[in-house]
């Protein structure tokens, strides 16, 4: 039996992968772990060239990795695209979404926001800067330290309105998830996986990202708020 493949992974796609991974153990019988971590984190253990078989990042730090030479080469493979949805506490008023100038309005208006540090926050802020609105919802901004959920600070009373990769917010317990950003402001994330330049068995990952990608993989990824990629 070959060595547990190591996986490392940011916290977007963490719950589909144990689901993924419960189905591909069960019919391999090859042992497969998981860590999920903040995208910024993990990418820093790639680069430090930390022993892992599979990483599973944003699209852009996977090629950032393979440019880098971290990564193999060749070895990209994309597996889902994730939307970002707005999330408020267990009960609180549901602000509209329903349009770009509505969702403007609803940041505006809260007390307090947060968003990821992962790509998503990134573009969040260029939508904040292009409405003119940066700079008067600064001080409202409470951001959430790698690997935290920012659905966690809405359950906790610690944030008004938050903003997350939908994959992130619809397992927790203590929010309500209004819907995803509209369409002309959607903020869609690619994830892909890439075998890491320092794999010591990339005859037994193979078979794991072929199944990724499979269409056996396709109900697990919609089931968390992803679409196959």
């Amino acid at each position: 039996m070959a060595s547990p493949i190591r996986i490392i992974s940011s916290m977007a796609t963490k719950q589909l992968l144990a689901d993924l991974i419960g189905q591909f153990q069960q019919q391999t019988q090859q042992a497969v772990t998981v860590e999920s971590v903040g995208g910024v984190d993990a990418a820093k253990r790639v680069q430090a060239d930390e022993a892992f078989d599979l990483v599973i990042l944003a699209s852009n730090a996977i090629e950032q990795l393979i440019q880098a030479g971290k990564v193999v080469a060749g070895t990209r493979s994309d597996l889902v695209r994730s939307g970002v949805a707005v999330a408020v506490r267990a009960g609180a008023p549901r602000p509209d979404l329903g349009s770009e100038a509505a969702v403007k309005q609803a940041v505006l208006a809260a007390g307090s926001l947060s968003y990821s540090t992962g790509p998503s926050g990134v573009a969040l802020v260029k939508l904040f800067e292009r409405w003119g609105i940066a700079a008067q919802v600064q001080d409202r901004i409470v951001q959430a330290p790698p690997g935290v959920p920012v659905g966690s600070l809405v359950a906790d009373g610690k944030v008004e309105l938050g903003f997350q990769q939908l994959s992130e917010l619809i397992h927790l317990k203590g929010i309500d998830v209004v819907g995803p950003l509209p369409d002309e402001i959607q903020i869609i994330t690619t994830f892909s996986a890439g075998i890491a330049a320092t794999c010591a068995q990339p005859e037994s990952v193979r078979p794991l990202l072929d199944f990724l990608v499979s269409q056996a993989a396709d109900a697990p990824k919609r089931a968390n708020g992803m679409e196959p990629a």
